[in-house]
């Protein structure tokens, strides 16, 4: 069933480290009792689980040893209290439960809830038991793990990803690593996380968004208390409906000449599509004028396509100079390919000391030979580009994008933007960022050439390369959403995404206006 939240979430992620810290900070020296947080917990969650499953049939929870379990419990009180049929099946022995956890189970069967000890119960039923439930609450694993799930928590996870049943994780899908979004062995695919005290970073990025689902924020009223903690966020979370309205408007009086001319060098042999959807994005997210620099043989397929565009056919690199110098942001490396003709166009845009993104082949060219670090350049590698980057592999990267991002960013200097679900924004003047969602329909071929079109153009416009990075990654996620809400994830093409642009744009903007007229300067029209 489509689940719908109404809710809103904060900015600042945390590690799994530091949402303990604020914990024990709140119950040390707040006073504020870690029985009376769990219980708080488990109401939170409870109140989730019968807004989304107002008839959830058979409710079978499953609880761990720590205090993940111990919200578990109590949220099995809590359904039995209000007349739910409940099985609580105990993964842990509830034998060795100590603490808040052992409180909290104490208080489950006071309140009638028939806890079973997994141990006691035959494999038979312990299938019955998924089978017949209408909605499975997953409290077995939380913060405190990582690495792969052992026994018998593994094999509880496979039952619970091969049930019919929907899951409500309790504070995070058991098996997910909650400060990288990482996965090892197994993780719970959840229908929605209710999550609290500090929002986890590994909710939003790597396999995170693949198996948390919605994710339900609740501070339990330690919110003023995670910064007294001395705890800082670890990345900030961002989506297009909140850095939309930060975006500067565009002036009644505008020209052209204020939103910048950006030049695409994009298209060897093979590969000309990539300038021309480079060079579309860039028009239809706003910048004041567009040149593309391709292969000659594009130049007539691209005016054809884009007529807005300024297209010059470039046969080697020493003719690209007098283009640079009239261009304020250039985007090097769509199908640029890595013959003598990339290599020729990269080292002009480079030597130029423009500012720049570089996309592509570009950054395989950068991996293959010592590059000087800059300031003013956005690197924007997929994981595969990055592994070759920092001479890795593309597990590496995926074990920690956030790390990885920043580690580019220490090599190359500037911003990087690692692509993928839970995109990574890193740069020197501010914490990382991770764009919010993730679309499997942009998973095919030209995707990234519409990004980096984009990003230039948001680049030229704004001048801040970290907030044009997270408005263009944003972006381009929503406009993906809303090309998919009529078209589907199969067969999704770049093409449809340029197409949404100016829907996605103009809706915001009527949004940041508030009805009174004013506009952008991120606008509808490139020039």
């Amino acid at each position: 069933m489509p689940l719908s939240g109404g809710h809103s979430l904060p900015e600042d992620l945390y590690s799994a480290d530091a949402v303990r810290e604020i914990d024990r900070y709140v119950i040390d020296q707040q006073g504020v009792g870690g029985f009376e947080l769990m219980q708080a917990a488990a109401a939170s969650a409870f109140r989730r689980l019968v807004r989304y499953w107002p008839e959830p049939g058979r409710i079978l929870v499953l609880c761990g040893a720590g205090n993940n379990g111990g919200d578990g419990y109590l949220v099995a009180a809590n359904a039995v209290r209000h007349g739910l049929h409940v099985d609580c099946l105990a993964v842990a022995p509830t034998g060795k439960l100590s603490g808040d956890a052992h409180n909290a189970w104490k208080k489950a069967v006071e309140d009638g809830v028939r806890v079973m000890e997994l141990a006691d119960v035959a494999g038979s039923d312990i299938d019955d038991y998924f089978v017949g439930a209408g909605l499975i609450v997953d409290a077995m694993l939380g913060t405190g793990v990582s690495g792969a799930p052992r026994e018998p928590f593994a094999a509880m996870i496979g039952q619970c990803n091969e049930a019919a049943a929907p899951v409500l994780a309790i504070d995070l899908p058991s098996g997910l690593n909650a400060t990288t979004g990482t996965v090892t062995g197994g993780a719970v695919r959840a229908a929605a996380t209710g999550t609290f005290i500090g929002l986890k970073a590994g909710l939003f990025t790597a396999q995170g968004p693949e198996y948390a689902g919605e994710v339900v924020f609740v501070s339990l009223d330690t919110d003023d208390w995670a910064a007294e903690s001395g705890q800082r966020p670890v990345a900030r979370r961002v989506d297009w409906g909140v850095i939309s309205m930060a975006l500067p408007r565009r002036p009644k009086v505008a020209h052209k000449g204020r939103f910048g001319h950006v030049l695409i060098v994009a298209g060897d042999r093979g590969f000309g599509g990539a300038g021309m959807m480079a060079a579309e994005a860039a028009s239809r997210s706003g910048a004041g004028m567009v040149t593309l620099a391709t292969r000659p043989e594009y130049v007539a397929p691209a005016l054809s396509r884009c007529p807005s565009v300024m297209v010059q056919g470039l046969i080697h690199g020493s003719e690209l100079p007098p283009l640079l110098s009239a261009a304020d942001v250039v985007v090097c490396g769509p199908g640029i390919g890595q013959g003598a003709w990339g290599q020729q166009m990269l080292q002009q845009v480079v030597a130029s000391g423009k500012p720049r993104v570089l996309d592509a082949d570009a950054l395989n060219l950068m991996a293959s030979r010592v590059a000087q670090p800059a300031d003013n350049h956005i690197l924007t590698p997929h994981p595969g580009e990055a592994s070759r980057l920092l001479e890795c592999g593309v597990a590496d990267i995926e074990s920690d994008r956030v790390g990885a991002a920043e580690r580019i960013r220490q090599l190359f200097g500037g911003v990087v933007l690692l692509k993928g679900a839970g995109t990574v924004v890193a740069s020197a003047d501010a914490l990382p960022d991770i764009i919010n969602g993730s679309n499997p329909g942009m998973a095919t071929g030209g995707m990234g050439d519409v990004l980096s079109g984009i990003l230039g153009s948001l680049y030229a416009q704004l001048g801040n390369g970290h907030l044009a990075a997270s408005a263009a990654a944003a972006l381009h996620l929503a406009a993906a959403n809303r090309a998919t809400a009529t078209r589907g994830y199969m067969g999704l093409l770049p093409m449809d995404v340029i197409d949404a642009l100016p829907r996605v744009l103009l809706e915001a903007e009527k949004q940041s206006a508030g009805g009174q007229g004013e506009h952008w300067t991120i606008g509808e029209f490139g020039g």
